[in-house]
């Protein structure tokens, strides 16, 4: 196993188990490596420090072990293991109610690179570095072993997310047939389009949001702002909204939308969609209607060249939503940019809230849902911020 080894003083943070390497930190050149090799890392004493796959980027190691391993089948086997161990523990594995839920959440799975995804019995493989999609058939082989006659089909979507330079230009089945793909998530049913779909399919990690939502939605006038293909709407719907509205630019969106509120069957007499920009829709829409506003946006700030461009963004927005809802109402806001913490959001929320001059209380803070979990050790994987928020006059 070839070694890489850091600068003096360039180990802390690997000492503290955050599961990256930085090319910053490596003493020496890369010539000797090839994108995706297992390599050890050593400190400038030559101090065994972790297990990683070598990539020749800003993130050079992403590391999948602070001990040394053979990273045989067995040894992969054991960790998938161990993340469908704590699934079960969630209630999620052979769950009618919900059949749809992330199987392996990247670094907080200690997998770093790897996203399985389950679609009720359809598998979605997103890698995210060349030393996981490299493994993608041990991975196939340990998820047929684990969940036999239970898989419906395999598929590799990672031609978006792995370097361009990869050379992986295609998606792939790689076991089964993909049919239509309907499923359930607390009852609440929506076909899945995996392979055009954004990400895997499917925002799983909202679940638990959009549960929340539902419960209160009661009586309320609903407004669902980039609402993809009405995961919050059917939530609402179901319920007891008195009307739901689910607004997104893209005409495919809403008919994905509309399709899965349909399945809904009488409760679709309360919804209605909307093909336009929602700033336009925010701007036309009469004052004091919506009783609660969902603002689950893409993400603004993608990375912190653009932060304050980001910022800028969502402040925008929520001002134009608090200005908007009704008095009293409430307002689930989101933002799933990196760049943007904690610390940041909230202020974003507080700027917007003195400008368009409401009073504002938080009602509750929002995450990514449980199946999303976050390595103690790696807070960059608390990605997703929501508040719930009551605007008052």
């Amino acid at each position: 196993m070839k070694k890489i080894f850091l600068q003096r003083g360039k180990d802390k943070s690997l000492r503290r188990f955050h599961p990256w390497v930085f090319s910053g930190a490596c003493a020496g050149k890369f010539s000797h490596l090839e994108e995706g090799e297992v390599v050890e890392v050593y400190d400038a004493d030559k101090n065994y420090l972790a297990t990683g796959h070598f990539h020749n980027s800003s993130i050079c190691v992403r590391v999948f072990s602070f001990k040394q391993v053979v990273p045989d089948y067995d040894f992969w086997k054991k960790k998938i293991g161990k993340a469908v161990s704590y699934r079960k523990t969630l209630s999620l594995i052979n769950n009618p109610n919900t059949t749809i839920f992330r199987m392996v959440n990247g670094e907080g799975d200690s997998l770093p690179g790897l996203i399985i995804d389950w679609f009720d019995g359809n598998v979605v493989l997103q890698f995210h570095s060349m030393g996981m999609f490299l493994l993608r058939d041990t991975f196939k082989n340990i998820l047929l072993e684990l969940f036999p006659g239970q898989i419906k089909s395999i598929y590799d979507k990672s031609s978006a997310t792995l370097l361009p330079d990869s050379s992986v230009t295609n998606d792939e089945l790689l076991f089964g047939q993909l049919d239509e793909v309907c499923v359930r998530e607390n009852g609440v049913p929506f076909y899945i389009d995996i392979i055009n779909g954004q990400k895997t399919g499917f925002f799983i990690d909202q679940r638990d949001n959009r549960k929340i939502v539902g419960e209160f939605a009661k009586g309320k006038r609903v407004l669902n702002l980039f609402c993809y293909t009405g995961g919050f709407s059917g939530y609402a719907l179901q319920g007891g909204a008195e009307v739901v509205h689910s607004v997104d630019i893209s005409k495919k969106a809403i008919e994905w939308t509309d399709r899965n509120m349909a399945m809904l069957g009488d409760l679709a007499t309360k919804h209605a969609s909307y093909a336009e920009n929602v700033f336009d829709f925010l701007n036309d829409m009469p004052d004091d209607y919506y009783d609660l506003i969902v603002l689950d946006p893409p993400a603004f700030a993608k990375h912190h060249r653009v932060k304050e461009q980001g910022i800028k963004g969502y402040r925008n927005i929520n001002k134009k939503a608090m200005e908007k809802i009704r008095n009293g109402g409430l307002l689930f806001t989101f933002s799933c940019s990196q760049a943007i913490d904690k610390e940041d959001f909230q202020t974003i929320a507080f700027s917007a809230a003195a400008i368009a001059g409401k009073e504002v209380r938080i009602v509750k803070q929002l995450h990514q849902s449980m199946d999303h979990p976050i390595n103690i050790f790696h807070p960059e994987g608390d990605y997703l911020k929501g508040l719930v928020l009551q605007i008052q006059d």
